[in-house]
This record gives C-alpha cells, structure tokens and sequence, in this order.
C-alpha cells in the first residue's frame, strides 16, 4: 500500500535580524521580579553557550502569522507543482494566533486557516481549512491528522503549515525573550500514485502529559514589577520543560522508528523541534543510548535555532525545507534516505513521525 508523501515544501524566513546585542539595553528581572543585575554580554553568553541563539527572525509590523503562512504555502504549492484548486485540507498550526504589531489580543477569527485560503484565492468549496494548536509539535501533529485523512480516503491532498509570530507575545523584561522568533514552514502531503514507491510516512508515534506539565509552558504575568496593564506574555519553565523532554522525547523517537521496522543504523537525518540547541543535543544523545549506542553518527541532525532561534511550530518545516533545497551547510537529502522527525513543547505534548525520503 503506498504512503503519505511530501511531495513539495515552502517556508518563510522574515528579513528583520535581531541579534543578541540588540537586547543590550533591555532591563531583565527573573520570575520574582527581582532585577537581574549581571552584564548583559554575560547574560547574552549563556543564552548563546545554552540554546545555541546568535540571531532570531522578526516580522515586518505589517505582516501577521497568516501572511507568513500564506508565502510558506505558496512555495509549497510551487514546489509540488499542483493545482491549488485540488487541494482538500488546510491544516494551519499556531497558538497565538494573528497578533498584530502593538496589539497583544490574538486574532483567531476568522481562523488563520480560512484566511491562508482566502489569500492563496482557492475557491474550491471542498477544500476545508482548519487551526490546529498543539503547542510547538503543532506542524508534525498536522502530518499526522492529514495522513489520517489520506489513508482513509476522505482527502487525497493536504496542505500543513506552521506559522508563528511569537516576538509579539514575549515579555520584553523576560530573558527568555530572546529565545523566541517568527516564521512560517509548510508542505503538500499526497497519497502516494504508486504502491510501489516505498517513499512515504512509515510510522508515528504521540504522547501528552497534563497533569503537572500543564503549566510548563504557558501564558503569564510580565516579570516587570512596574507593570500596569493587565497583559499575559508567553512564559516557559525552562528546567522542568529540559527534564521532561529529555525523559520522554528519546523514548517517543524510539517507539516511532521501532514501529517503523527500520534499523537504527539506517537513520540518516533527524529533524528535531529547534528549541535549544543544548537540549535537542542531549535527547538525540538519549535516543541513541536506547539503543546501546554511544557514538553518535556525524551530522545526524541540521539545526538553524543558532541563526533563526526558535520559532515554535515553525520550526520544523522551515529547516526540512531549507535541507531540502540545499540551504542548510554539510546537509543534504537522498532518495530513501529515512528520516526522523520529533518534537515536545506546550501540554506538554510530544510526538514523532518516521518518514523515507
């Protein structure tokens, strides 16, 4: 039987480049609204030495997350090389929806998949457009609704975006600011014409985990202790986010690729959530280990959190495609190559898709 196959991919990388000492002028104050009072190029150095950020990708103020989603899908479209018109599902995953530069309050109606549509000019009534929030596994989350609909044959063609203005909901008093980004990633999956093509999504695997995890990632008070106005900024608890990731997110990747019936050895590329580069590093070092393997393969996993920072459900869509279209340095795609994709992020959710090239 023939898979879901990725047959073309856009992304939408905005031009405005915030670099790390841009932030030099910003007051922090930690989570007690104490005020940090460390040199900032000390502060900047551990951000760096942590997650890997150098530089992060703002919006235009006159661009939301639909109009990002809107470029991604566009190229996508081009890249596959369908007819827009035959498209039966837009799948948009976000979580904050359209937030206007200088306004905090979230934009989600229409949804910004209706108004990815709209943009694209697709009048086919039977395509249906729908939001999806998963927290930053969102996109991947998507694959695997859209695959759902392919295999039973109530869709034949999907379109999956991740778009993401994060910088208009980050707390500027919040050194965890300057981990965030924008951007927008998205691909066409199909059922696959040929049952003989082995290329295709060979297995997934899903985990959420609400109960004490709920809050690890959520909306919150500014740290500022001057604050007056009654806005929630983006928050993360960074060490319990690092714990529980790098407890299950080895375990979901294993359970995928084992599901799969591909040998480790066989992997070539993972494609994980750009979070913190420390953190990716340490769960693909776990995932490994699962398998009794302490020597990691050379370049196993691209990255671009160190000059696009972390875009959330962006993320992912955007390095595949950039890899795919020889962007990213010392990374390319074969056919057959096999291919690990795997994310965590805000439920706290996780999952992972094993997909040959």
């Amino acid at each position: 039987m023939s898979q879901s196959v990725i047959t073309g991919t856009g992304c939408c990388i905005p031009a405005t480049i915030k670099q790390n000492m841009d932030f030099q002028e910003q007051v922090f104050y930690d989570e007690k609204k104490v005020k940090i009072d460390r040199p900032f190029q000390e502060i900047a150095g551990k951000l760096r030495q942590i997650t890997g950020i150098a530089e992060r990708r703002y919006a235009p103020e006159n661009t939301t997350a639909a109009d990002l989603g809107t470029e991604a899908s566009r190229l996508a479209i081009e890249d596959s090389g369908i007819d827009r018109e035959e498209i039966d599902q837009i799948i948009l995953a976000h979580n904050f929806g359209n937030v206007h530069a200088g306004c905090h309050q979230s934009d989600t109606v229409p949804a910004l998949a209706s108004r990815v549509k709209h943009n694209l000019g697709i009048t086919n009534p039977a395509c249906i457009p729908y939001d999806l929030i998963f927290g930053c596994p969102g996109w991947l989350q998507g694959i695997i609704q859209a695959d759902s609909f392919l295999t039973s044959g109530l869709a034949k063609t999907c379109l999956i975006i991740g778009t993401e203005t994060l910088s208009r909901v980050i707390d500027p008093f919040d050194r965890d600011s300057m981990i965030f980004a924008d951007g927008a990633g998205a691909c066409i999956l199909k059922k696959g014409l040929n049952s003989q093509d082995p290329s295709g999504i060979l297995s997934y695997s899903m985990r959420s985990d609400s109960i004490q995890e709920v809050n690890y990632i959520n909306f919150g008070d500014s740290y500022n202790p001057h604050a007056t106005e009654a806005l929630h900024y983006i928050k993360m608890k960074g060490r319990k986010v690092y714990e529980y990731a790098l407890k299950h997110v080895p375990l979901a990747m294993k359970e995928c690729l084992d599901k799969s019936g591909i040998a480790i050895n066989e992997l070539k590329k993972i494609f994980i959530h750009q979070a913190n580069e420390k953190m990716d590093e340490a769960i693909i070092k776990e995932f490994y280990k699962l398998y009794g393997i302490s020597l990691i393969p050379q370049n196993i996993a691209p990255m671009s959190i160190h000059w696009l920072g972390n875009s959330s459900v962006a993320t992912i869509p955007t390095l595949f495609d950039l890899v795919r279209k020889g962007r990213v340095e010392g990374h390319k795609l074969q056919s057959g190559d096999i291919i690990l994709f795997a994310s965590v992020g805000a439920g706290m959710n996780i999952n992972a898709v094993c997909y040959r090239y």
